[in-house]
């Protein structure tokens, strides 16, 4: 089972570029934990503060429990936190 997250993180105006530049910075942060398969970053067209994030996991643990325990999610928090107000509600879905 695949086990799709997913964010509508809104990024303070005037950031966007900057978010995103961190963003590329952090892909690789999340993209060597275990289970992490995929992670995309796609801007909203009818409000450019929002973006999408969207990260592929083999099971929901590998998110919940292996990344978000690791030392890897304090430096994700370091470089992408900051720019979110408020912080998006994550949430994880599966094929039906």
């Amino acid at each position: 089972m695949t086990v799709l997250e997913h964010a509508l993180p809104p990024v303070r105006p005037g950031q966007e570029q900057a978010f995103e530049s961190a963003f590329r910075a952090a892909r690789p942060v999340i993209g060597a934990s275990r289970g992490c398969r995929r992670l995309s970053l796609f801007r909203c067209l009818e409000r450019p503060s929002t973006h999408l994030v969207l990260v592929e996991w083999d099971r929901l643990a590998d998110h919940t429990e292996g990344f978000r325990g690791s030392p890897a999610h304090q430096r994700w928090r370091e470089l992408l936190h900051h720019f979110h107000d408020p912080f998006p509600t994550v949430e994880h879905v599966t094929e039906v």
